[in-house]
């Protein structure tokens, strides 16, 4: 099948970039980023290994929940508007995508609420592009000190979405800056935050962003080919 060969060559270009940094290879999680895509591939990709799914809208990732085994990681890589919060909470392994106070304060209500606690990233715009989501870097550590006072989230680390580039490396200074944030942050210490996490890396510069010390990778295309979006 396709996308057993496409791990297969996933698989052995982190192995390279672990070797070339001296990481382990067990430091860097793929996140299968399966948006747009039918559960039969999905499933695919699980019986070949796959254990962390990514999706970009709520409700597909609701309408898959239940259609793949329960040790299926569900992380939540999209923009997140707070009226969906509650249909996420109690389902998803890791939000990604946390990029403001009022988010972060509509999770905690409702991890509060259904008596569980939340995972999640912030998520910081680092090239400071025009319509894209996230904090901006000036903001990133006083956004993560607010969130940190809210009950029942825990913050486990950072995530960015690089720009689109033909060339990996200009994307270098980017993933660099988020792991420079982490670093900052760990030196304040602060009660309920942790930065064991930077998502970072897509289909077209993971190896980069591993590193510059991606713990997780987020592909799609990579893996399940291009998406169609005429059906979505």
């Amino acid at each position: 099948m396709k996308i057993e060969a496409n791990l297969k060559v996933i698989e052995d270009r982190i192995q390279s970039a672990c070797a070339v940094c001296g990481r382990e290879r067990e430091d860097v999680k793929l996140i299968a980023v399966s948006k747009t895509k039918p559960v039969e591939m999905l499933k695919e990709a699980y019986r070949c290994g796959c254990r962390d799914f990514g999706e970009n809208k709520v409700q597909e990732l609701v309408d898959k929940y239940d259609k793949l085994p329960g040790d299926v990681r569900w992380h939540m890589i999209g923009h997140l508007q707070r009226n969906k919060v509650k249909y996420l909470v109690g389902k998803v392994y890791l939000i990604h995508s946390v990029d403001s106070l009022r988010l972060a304060e509509e999770i905690s209500k409702e991890a509060v609420k259904k008596g569980v606690c939340v995972s999640v990233l912030v998520e910081v715009n680092a090239a400071d592009e025009a319509g894209k989501f996230g904090t901006t870097v000036e903001n990133a550590v006083s956004l993560v000190e607010e969130i940190s006072r809210l009950p029942n989230i825990l913050i486990r680390g950072l995530m960015t979405v690089a720009p689109y580039v033909e060339n990996p490396e200009e994307n270098r200074l980017y993933f660099a800056m988020l792991r420079q944030i982490a670093v900052d942050i760990i030196h304040k210490n602060i009660d309920n935050v942790c930065m064991k996490e930077l998502s970072m890396g897509m289909t077209g510069d993971y190896e980069t962003a591993i590193t510059e010390g991606a713990t997780y990778i987020r592909i799609g295309t990579g893996i399940f080919g291009e998406r169609d979006y005429t059906s979505v």
